[in-house]
């Protein structure tokens, strides 16, 4: 017995045992699947056709091999027009092995694997089940983390009080410059001469300046302090 098939936008002539290559199923290697758009069926002369398809008519098939066919080039190019465009497509393809061709409503000797939209629903009510237990660990998390962002938002130095110094008569150092340093509590020429190489290092961690930088400026402040 053969039966003609719809599947993937395509039709096909299948018999039991025949090895075939479809448009990709989600389905995984070994998996029973099932194909109820028949679109006619029949034993030699003998062939019954569907409107569209066969009332109680089912093909069902067995998934080897998970895979993609050749790539296919489409290449356009206008002429004078300085212009070309160069795509490829690969189609994924599954391989399904025919089990049986059944009629009448016949059920298959083997079960086809849940539907995506059945795992679906079963991961959704997963989902809903756990959304309370997540929500309570987010409201115990967000203490933690609103003090981590004002840790990360504390200025690296603490400003002193007075008149800030112009940190852009140091060479190097611009409007854009001082206003980070500044932001991160450096104001006055006093600060800069006296940062240690540990302050250096810090302030090269976390500001986009480099530790030679900023031990140059350190220099510069050192004279500009004297005055």
């Amino acid at each position: 017995m053969f039966a003609v098939i719809k599947t993937g936008g395509k039709q096909y002539r299948v018999a039991a045992n025949d090895l075939l290559k479809i448009e990709k199923l989600e389905a995984k290697v070994g998996d029973i699947v099932e194909i109820g758009n028949v679109l006619a069926h029949g034993e030699g002369e003998n062939v019954t056709f569907g409107a569209p398809f066969v009332d109680g008519a089912l093909v069902t098939a067995e998934v080897v091999e998970q895979g993609k066919n050749r790539t296919v080039i489409a290449f356009k190019k206008r002429r004078r027009q300085n212009s070309r465009r160069k795509i490829g497509h690969r189609q994924l393809l599954t391989t399904v092995r025919i089990a049986e061709i059944l009629l009448g409503g016949a059920k298959p000797a083997k079960k086809a694997a849940a539907k995506p939209e059945a795992k679906a629903e079963v991961a959704a009510e997963a989902k809903a089940e756990a959304a309370p237990k997540e929500a309570k660990a987010k409201k115990e998390a967000a203490p933690k983390a609103e003090a981590t962002v004002e840790a990360a938002a504390a200025p690296l130095f603490k400003a002193p009080k007075g008149e800030p110094d112009d940190l852009t008569v140091i060479k190097g150092i611009g409007p854009v410059a001082a206003k980070d340093l500044n932001e991160q509590g450096i104001i006055t020429f006093a600060q800069l001469a006296k940062l240690s190489d540990k302050d250096v290092a810090k302030i090269d961690e976390h500001m986009p300046f480099s530790a030679d930088q900023i031990k140059d400026w350190r220099e510069q402040a050192k004279e500009l302090a004297k005055k």
